[in-house]
C-alpha cells in the first residue's frame, strides 16, 4: 500500500482511535512528520505496516474482575478507618465539652471568691481580726451556776 499523508485526526479515524492516541502512536513509532501550510502536522504513514490494535474488551472485563475485589477490600478498610476516626472525634468532642463546663464552673468560683476577698479587704483591719469574736457592742456576762453553793 502506498504511503499517505494524514493529519492526526484522519489517522485516528482510520485506526478507529482518538486524535491524541494517533499522535502518541506516531511518536512511539517515530513516523516522519511534516507541517502543512495551514500549520497542522501531517504524518507520512503506510497503514499496511502499522499493526495497531485496540485492547479487546474481554481483557478489560477480566481486569475488572480481578481489580474490583481488591478495590472493595480497600474501600471497606477505609470505611472502617473512617468509622474509628468518627468515634474518636466524638469522644474528643465530649471531653472538650466537659472541660469547657469545668472551666466555666471554675471561672464562676474564681469570680465569687474574688468578690468575697474584695468585701473582706474593704473592711478595716481591726474588724477583720475580730471577725470570730462578738461585735463590740455586747459584752459577755459570766453566768453563775445557781446550783453551786457558795463556800464560806
Amino acid at each position: 500500500m502506498p504511503t499517505e499523508m494524514l493529519s492526526y485526526r484522519q489517522l485516528g479515524q482510520r485506526l478507529d482511535c482518538s486524535r491524541d492516541a494517533a499522535r502518541e502512536l506516531v511518536k512511539r513509532l517515530h513516523l516522519p512528520r511534516h507541517k502543512a501550510n495551514d500549520g497542522k502536522a501531517l504524518v507520512s504513514v503506510d497503514l499496511s505496516e502499522i499493526s495497531h490494535h485496540l485492547m479487546p474488551t474481554h481483557v478489560t472485563a477480566s481486569l475488572k474482575k480481578r481489580i474490583e475485589p481488591k478495590l472493595e477490600a480497600t474501600a471497606a478498610g477505609y470505611q472502617a478507618e473512617l468509622e474509628r476516626e468518627r468515634e474518636r472525634a466524638e469522644r474528643l468532642m465530649a471531653e472538650l465539652l466537659r472541660a469547657k463546663a469545668d472551666a466555666l464552673a471554675s471561672r464562676a468560683t474564681v469570680t465569687r471568691l474574688e468578690g468575697e476577698l474584695a468585701a473582706l479587704r474593704s473592711r478595716p483591719w481591726w474588724r477583720r481580726l475580730g471577725r470570730t469574736r462578738q461585735p463590740s457592742g455586747s459584752f459577755d456576762v459570766p453566768q453563775t451556776d445557781t446550783n453551786v453553793q457558795a463556800l464560806a
